[in-house]
């Protein structure tokens, strides 16, 4: 299987589409990667109203913080059953430092 973060899209072919990692996850773990990306969608889409009230901070927001929290918990997952490289390089990115 492979996993585009940036697209938030999990694809069964290599050619559907671009990606970033390759998992090998077992198929019962596919329904959890679609959950985190329609929150995280639901969650920035949320953010983008809240992006036209200019007296609340963004690093204030808690639609923000639920963000990042799905986002670690997406690379979680990816460094759970992806190869050692990508594991290497989402232990260097700063949720996981």
């Amino acid at each position: 299987m492979y996993v585009s973060v940036v697209h938030q899209q999990v694809y069964h072919q290599p050619h559907d589409s671009p990606w970033e990692y390759e998992v090998d996850v077992p198929n019962e773990y596919v329904p959890i990667f679609h959950r985190l990306f329609t929150q995280m969608d639901r969650l920035e889409f949320r953010n983008f109203l809240r992006a036209h009230l200019p007296y609340v901070p963004y690093h204030y927001d808690k639609d923000n913080h639920d963000i990042d929290k799905r986002t670690m918990k997406v690379y979680a997952l990816i460094h759970e059953f992806t190869d050692d490289t990508s594991k290497q390089f989402i232990e260097k990115l700063p949720y996981f430092r």
